[in-house]
């Protein structure tokens, strides 16, 4: 009985270390995301985004973007590919854009989750001189770029 109980123990210590960890929670790039995690690749692959939604990125010209995201959640995973591919096929000139991965807690390292009151992932956050002008949290009722150039 006390050998089971050990081998118990040490095949379920895998197991209790992974849970201790912790995912990604700090800035990235849309290269490195799309590069280190195949869920994302995959969206990116296949999402192919109407002519009406590349010309309405346009509309972001000259705006800074924040996209708040977890890398273990679904709607990020669906989401911020979609708006990868956007900017790459409409090739509008954001005066900023920055992605930071939060952890389960929906904090990042440097706090600018909490700053911006991240509630839910992805978050995308649309500001014009500094100031939030737009706010588009896990999925648009609309298409992306719909919801990212709503009253703009």
């Amino acid at each position: 009985m006390f050998k089971q109980l050990i081998l118990l123990l040490m095949l379920s210590l895998p197991l209790a270390l992974n849970a201790t960890l912790k995912p990604h929670s700090d800035a990235i790039t849309a290269k490195r995301l799309l590069s280190d995690h195949d869920k994302f690749a995959k969206q990116y692959q296949t999402f192919s985004p109407t002519p009406q939604d590349v010309a309405l990125m346009q509309k972001l010209a000259g705006k800074e973007v924040l996209v708040l995201l977890g890398t273990w959640c679904h709607d990020s995973a669906r989401e911020v590919p979609r708006f990868i591919k956007l900017l790459d096929e409409s090739k509008v000139k954001l005066s900023k854009i920055t992605f930071v991965t939060v952890g389960y807690d929906k904090r990042d390292e440097v706090g600018i989750a909490l700053a911006h009151d991240l509630q839910y992932t992805p978050t995308f956050v649309v500001k014009h001189n500094g100031v939030e002008v737009n706010r588009v949290v896990e999925k648009p009722s609309g298409t992306l770029a719909q919801g990212l150039t709503l009253g703009l």
